[in-house]
């Protein structure tokens, strides 16, 4: 799995004008399912998520995670994370994984940061998402199971 994490003071998802997800603080996920993960992928990605420390402590230092500050997550299904470009002009989509796979951990992922006390807003999965956001720092992280 892979995911590109951004910290958030507001983020939303709308499709077709309609508001799908929406969150103050927190991390907008932007995640990515590869044909070869599995549930020790899905394990390990959410804990590194629900456990980064990332946001500022009284001190000034990131120093907390997303739950210690009351944050919330929306996440976003994006199979192009799993593009390879390395090569042509075109990227190669092949190690995404197939959409029946890519629906069901995302399904996971969101439910069992739920489970983890968090609120989980979502999109809305394989549809066409405008995605909006306020990039608190800025801080990004890519965040990869594999790495």
């Amino acid at each position: 799995m892979r995911a590109v994490l951004q910290r958030v003071s507001r983020a939303k998802v709308t499709v077709e004008g309609e508001i799908t997800g929406e969150i103050e603080r927190g991390l907008l996920v932007l995640l990515g399912v590869a044909t070869t993960d599995t549930q020790q992928d899905l394990d390990w990605m959410v804990n590194k998520i629900c456990g980064l420390r990332i946001f500022e402590d009284a001190e000034g230092k990131m120093n907390l995670c997303v739950d210690e500050v009351g944050g919330e997550l929306l996440v976003v299904s994006q199979f192009t994370l799993l593009g390879d470009a390395r090569k042509g002009r075109r990227p190669s989509f092949i190690e995404a994984a197939r959409p029946e796979q890519a629906e069901a951990m995302y399904d996971q992922f969101c439910e069992a940061a739920r489970l983890r006390g968090l609120t989980v807003h979502t999109g809305r999965f394989r549809t066409h998402m405008d995605v909006e956001l306020v990039n608190d720092g800025p801080v990004t992280l890519i965040v990869d199971s594999r790495s």
